[in-house]
């Protein structure tokens, strides 16, 4: 899974209507009959990096709040961000490029949190062959997919002097990877590293972000309407949802039945794989690092969001001269929940 990069269709975003009818009833318990709903798109098909909403589903944590979520797979025919702009869901799991991009285009949608103060994106290396960190990856040959050419690679070519040379096809397939000890490749933190563990190697793992590439990844995305005029509705499925990642992260009891409603959905996931996907996340700090630390899973911070837009403007990722603010709203987080 890498981030993505979508041509914006700017007839399909003004024409979105959406929204749910307000009940004011913030944290208080309710029937079913007074459940505003709210749809969110996630953007794969499931499994433990969308844990937090599946737990907040299953054990009730939405339904506090006064919330109907309905929670929407994604997969690789979806375009989340298309089916945002087009009015076709309420919210989407995104990333910061997505949210800079709508100011770019000066659309009506921005992020309102970041549930992953990391991007898990990695790059997979051999061991034992010098391959050992980010500068040594200088020169050598990497497999990136089409995405990464345009988010992430341009970070890496700026602060580490990696060049388009050094760039081959990643087709989602482990063998060229297995078969070639020189190369490293991309990949996600939970993903790909364990199914090259499975296949007998231990690899190296390089997190991006441990590198400065400060990408807030799985961002809830909405529109400027929905989150004007249903606001109280909007804070509640924020707070909702972050109580549900808090939950998720501490592999309760409750996890069981959110793991179960993951399967459900996505029959090729396992058990393992959610298991692994949870431990790397809490040990490489995916969800629960920097700023989320003290101002609650979620947070974010002008001051990142300039840094990030800063840091690939110069990399020549965007234009000069985007009004960042516009991409984003501190208003729904930073409440400090989870901290």
């Amino acid at each position: 899974m890498t981030t993505m990069k979508y041509r914006i269709d700017r007839r399909a975003a003004l024409g979105l209507i959406g929204g749910a009818t307000l009940v004011a009833v913030p944290g208080a318990r309710v029937n079913a009959q007074s459940l505003d709903k709210i749809s969110h798109q996630t953007n794969w098909r499931a499994q433990a990096e969308h844990g937090g909403y599946y737990y907040a589903v299953v054990n009730g944590i939405y339904k506090k709040y006064g919330v109907d979520c309905d929670l929407r797979m994604g997969g690789p025919q979806q375009n989340p961000s298309q089916l945002l702009l087009g009015g076709r869901v309420d919210t989407i799991m995104s990333n910061s490029f997505e949210c800079i991009n709508y100011a770019k285009e000066n659309l009506p949608f921005l992020g309102i949190a970041a549930i992953f103060q990391k991007d898990p994106q990695v790059l997979v290396s051999h061991p034992n062959v010098g391959n050992d960190s980010l500068p040594a990856l200088k020169g050598k040959p990497l497999l990136i997919g089409a995405g990464g050419r345009t988010s992430y690679f341009p970070f890496l070519k700026a602060k580490f002097g990696y060049t388009d040379d050094q760039v081959r096809p990643y087709t989602f397939n482990m063998a060229p990877f297995l078969a070639d000890k020189t190369v490293s490749q991309q990949g996600f933190l939970s993903s790909e590293p364990y199914a090259i563990m499975q296949a007998g190697v231990q690899p190296v793992v390089h997190l991006l972000a441990d590198a400065g590439f400060e990408n807030y990844q799985t961002t809830i995305n909405i529109s400027r309407k929905l989150m004007t005029e249903k606001k109280d509705l909007v804070q509640r499925f924020v707070n909702a949802s972050l109580e549900g990642w808090a939950e998720y992260l501490k592999a309760g009891e409750g996890n069981k039945a959110a793991d179960a409603a993951i399967l459900k959905d996505n029959p090729d996931m396992t058990q393992d794989k959610l298991d692994y996907a949870l431990k790397v996340m809490n040990e490489r700090g995916i969800v629960k690092s920097g700023d989320a630390l003290k101002l609650g899973i979620g947070a974010m911070t002008d001051e990142r969001w300039k840094r990030f837009y800063d840091t690939m403007s110069d990399a020549g990722a965007f234009p000069k001269g985007i009004d960042v603010t516009k991409a984003y709203t501190l208003d729904f987080v930073n409440k400090g929940i989870g901290a």
